[in-house]
């Protein structure tokens, strides 16, 4: 096939629906990820939490949203996506908004009569609801929306839009940080979803559901839930793996912290951040190429040793000796060193982790099972919040030894490598003839 013809095929192979859905998956990921950029130090130094509060809190923040996303298939499907996704941008907007009023004078009577922690932990709770609607809604628009045979091509799409999104959220971050209070970056956040909440409204038009497909009912999807939980094997995989999460979320929480406390604080931690979802959307496709001969198990367990290795990098440079300025911005090179090597592990496991997932499934459950695939993040998240608050306490405030933390985040990361290899070594004996994992019998 020509170039001219597959361009055409990509050309005729979307609805609009796709297109308007996967664009507002940019503004999603944007507001997202300005916020959890700068959602640790906000905490800690705008509201002057104790850095145990505030580490957990940026921690629930990042898990609860997985946690929702085994139920968010189900509710998208019965609403329809079209009121799902507005639904959703309605909830971040009004979220985004109050994160960024918690210490608002027109708040000042709520704080009196609530203690600001479970105050804030309420609030931080509300963009879980929205986002978990946003997933399954994007990501089944694509289903409906696109041809057969550029249906890969489209799931390629929305991948690349998702970082795109995420690159851009830490940046919009960072330029807000640097001319305005840090309370600001959730209002920017809040005025994007706002805006995607009238595109959808304005735009977006339900698409077809395929033939002979129908909405679950509310006892098959309990029936099919019993069954992932009741699969032991599987859920033990899943809880062993929440240690990657546990080790990649640290670029979120405790990294910040790190380098304004105990590096230099005017380094610009937002625009740190933007290396991880660079590497991922530079080196992606080379990286699968070079590693589509691995079995995705393997694959799993090296990306998990390299991304926990990645945080060693920072040790190489203690006092500080790599920063840079472009313009009137200092950043750390080493950090941003270590978390190119975490895309690189993060990039090897990704892709093959759903792939492992999606063969797992019996027929009928895909979309049960591909919502537990989330579980490991949520899990991860909210340990990686307590984690490192602990480790922050221990290891920086009382024993002013803060590069001990990176090497108990790194052995986390290395034990989870460990149990990997031996769930599969001893779990997990017997293969299918195509080689997939038989976790499911």
């Amino acid at each position: 096939m020509s170039t001219a013809q597959r361009w055409r095929e990509i050309r005729t192979g979307f609805e609009r629906p796709f297109w308007v859905a996967n664009l507002s998956e940019i503004f999603e990921r944007l507001s997202y990820y300005a916020a959890f950029a700068s959602l640790a130090r906000y905490l800690h130094e705008g509201l002057e939490l104790p850095v145990e509060s505030a580490t957990s809190l940026a921690g629930l923040f990042g898990g609860a949203v997985w946690f929702l996303a085994i139920f968010g298939g189900t509710v998208a499907d019965r609403l329809g996506f079209r009121r799902a996704l507005s639904l959703a941008y309605f909830i971040l907007t009004c979220a985004y908004f109050l994160m960024g009023s918690l210490g608002a004078p027109w708040m000042a009577g709520i704080r009196h009569a609530v203690p600001l922690v479970p105050l804030a932990a309420v609030v931080l709770l509300l963009p879980a609801f929205g986002i978990a609607l946003v997933k399954p809604s994007v990501v089944g628009t694509i289903a409906r929306s696109s041809k057969e045979n550029v249906r890969s091509i489209g799931y390629s799409i929305y991948y690349t839009l998702v970082n795109i999104g995420s690159t851009a959220g830490p940046y919009v971050a960072s330029v807000v940080r640097r001319h305005m209070p840090v309370e600001k970056v959730f209002v920017v956040s809040s005025i994007s979803v706002l805006l995607m909440f009238f595109a959808v409204l304005i735009f977006f038009k339900e698409p077809r559901r395929e033939a002979g497909h129908e909405v679950p009912t509310l006892g098959q999807v309990a029936h099919n839930f019993g069954t992932v939980v009741m699969n032991w094997r599987f859920m033990l995989f899943l809880i062993i793996f929440s240690g990657y999460w546990i080790v990649f979320w640290q670029q979120y929480i405790i990294l910040p912290i790190y380098i304004h406390d105990f590096v230099n604080p005017n380094v610009d931690t937002e625009l740190t951040l933007i290396a991880d979802p660079l590497v991922v959307i530079s080196c992606t496709v080379l990286i699968n190429l070079a590693t589509r001969k691995l079995r995705s198990f393997h694959a799993i367990t090296l990306g998990t040793l390299i991304s926990s290795l990645a945080w060693l990098v920072v040790l190489l440079d203690r006092g500080g000796r790599t920063m840079f300025h472009i313009g009137s911005t200092q950043l750390w090179g080493i950090a941003l060193i270590a978390l190119a090597v975490l895309a690189l592990g993060e990039i090897i496991q990704s892709p093959r982790y759903y792939e492992y997932i999606s063969r797992l499934a019996p027929p009928g459950q895909q979309g049960t099972y591909m919502g537990f695939a989330f579980m490991p993040i949520g899990i991860g998240s909210l340990i990686a919040g307590k984690f490192a608050g602990v480790l922050i306490r221990h290891f920086g405030e009382e024993q002013h030894r803060p590069e001990r933390i990176w090497w108990m985040v790194t052995a986390v990361g290395i034990a989870t490598a460990l149990l990997l290899w031996l769930y599969d070594k001893l779990i997990l004996p017997k293969r299918t003839e195509t080689g997939v994992e038989a976790v499911a019998k």
